[in-house]
């Protein structure tokens, strides 16, 4: 979806992140407990600093909404966006918490951007952040693509480890 249309436009943007986060969820509970803070899932991260990763984001693009309530879409993300910067701080705060006070949190994130995503204007959508990107893009960008990507993630690095198993094996 490119454009809003409305109403519609929203819907589609709700049901779109509820079911990827739902796909992310069931790939998170395959792994075992045990190994929900063991690095290496993605980069250094564990399952613990990937799920915290997702909550930050899931308030980038709330905060986007938020912004775009007050009429100040324009200056959303102005003083510039470093990513890995803040990557590395969510992270790094996420290893002083246990996996379900980061799951917790996550969680709260992500029903925090239903929320302001139910209750938008569909105009908004269409809103330009400093960077140039439309609020529906940082929406989906930081919401439902991000779930989807850390999914794949997750399958990858299962089937990475069958591969180690298998040349084990042989």
């Amino acid at each position: 979806m490119s454009e809003a249309n409305g109403s519609g436009s929203i819907n589609a943007l709700v049901a779109e992140l509820a079911e990827a986060r739902a796909v992310f969820g069931a790939a998170l509970e395959d792994i075992d407990p045990a190994l929900r803070t063991t690095p290496g899932l993605v980069g250094e991260w564990s399952a613990r600093e990937l799920v915290a990763h997702l909550g930050y984001w899931d308030g980038h693009a709330a905060d986007a909404l938020h912004a775009a309530a007050e009429g100040r879409t324009a200056e959303f993300d102005a003083d510039g966006l470093d990513v890995e910067a803040r990557n590395a701080t969510v992270a790094r705060v996420a290893t002083t918490s246990d996996f379900e006070t980061v799951r917790g949190r996550e969680e709260a994130s992500f029903e925090a951007l239903l929320d302001r995503l139910r209750d938008a204007d569909p105009s908004w959508l269409l809103q330009r952040t400093a960077s140039g990107a439309t609020v529906e893009h940082v929406v989906r960008e930081d919401g439902a693509d991000h779930y989807r990507e850390h999914a794949a993630d997750i399958r990858t690095w299962f089937a990475e480890g069958t591969l180690d198993e298998d040349a084990d094996e042989d």
